[in-house]
């Protein structure tokens, strides 16, 4: 089957296989070596692009499928190549050290783009169960939900303090919160 995907804004067409993934035809079709291919299951995370500005796992996305629509890649952010300013999500991931061997980095930060442009109001938790499909075997994420929360304009320290402070208050006894014994047991 022929296909015509455009790929980080130029057009590609090929003949391919109907059961030939999204993932080999960037790699192996395109050339692309950004989009990783860590488990074949949608597992990890680390094949993720975007397909028409949505993140998907090209491990389980068919090339027929994105026929006729728009992919990005890690390769397709500003400042990828070409000297153009580096992508804010790239550049926090740098900043914040947001990565560590790099086998996640792309999947991740493509995910980001994604999260970002979907939610305004980005918080610690909704970076954390945003990014929930993409495994890093290491690092404890810490850095990566920083790095994201830099990325969307947030303060990374401010939206902790905001959280260990609800958390004080959930588990605080009820004379601290200015409760009476009676609304505590309610």
């Amino acid at each position: 089957m022929k296909v015509e995907i455009t790929v980080n804004g130029e057009s590609t067409s090929a003949d391919v296989e109907p059961r030939q993934l999204l993932a080999h035809y960037l790699r192996e079709t395109v050339g692309l070596k950004a989009t990783n291919i860590g488990c074949d299951t949608t597992s990890c995370g680390a094949c993720t692009v975007l397909l028409d500005g949505d993140a998907v796992k090209s491990c389980t996305v068919l090339s027929v499928q994105a026929d006729q629509q728009s992919v990005t890649t890690m390769e397709g952010l500003e400042g990828a190549s070409q000297g153009r300013p580096e992508h804010p999500v790239t550049a926090a991931f740098r900043s914040e050290h947001g990565l560590q061997c790099g086998f996640c980095t792309p999947g991740m930060v493509m995910s980001a783009v994604s999260l970002i442009s979907h939610d305004d109001d980005l918080d610690e938790r909704k970076v954390r169960e945003g990014l929930e499909g993409n495994l890093c075997r290491c690092t404890g994420y810490h850095n990566i939900v920083r790095a994201v929360l830099v990325a969307a304009g947030k303060d990374p320290d401010a939206a902790q303090k905001a959280e260990a402070e609800s958390d004080a208050l959930r588990t605080a006894p009820a004379f601290s919160r200015g409760e009476s014994a009676e609304e505590a047991r309610a």
